[in-house]
């Protein structure tokens, strides 16, 4: 599953699904500069309204993430799930860990 999160009209984030690439090969330019980063977030992890620091791929590699927007919707991911976060304006989003510590995988994008 890939699932966009991004700024509507409104301010605020919505989800959006991405149809998975139908290419046997596709590429996605990086943003100049970028690193693949690695983070482990504990079973606890709660982080309030934010936007996203910059359009990046975030790779679910274990646990649990939730991420919730201003309608009161939420949406979870695991393993093998990739959001691309692309909300860089607006109210933004919540992000927490469900109940098991969590790693993902971030790299940044072109815009």
């Amino acid at each position: 599953m890939i699932v966009r999160i991004y700024t509507g009209e409104d301010g605020q984030t919505h989800f959006e699904a991405l149809p998975p690439p139908a290419e046997a090969s596709y590429n996605v330019p990086l943003q100049p500069g970028a690193n693949l980063a690695f983070r482990c977030f504990p079973a606890d992890y709660w982080s309030d309204w934010h936007t996203a620091p910059r359009r990046q791929y975030i790779f679910i590699l274990a646990g649990l993430m939730e991420i919730g927007i201003g309608d009161g919707t939420t949406r979870r991911f695991g393993p093998g799930d990739v959001v691309l976060a692309d909300d860089l304006t607006g109210q933004g989003h919540t992000t927490r860990s469900l109940g098991v510590p969590r790693i993902s995988a971030t790299v940044p994008v072109a815009a």
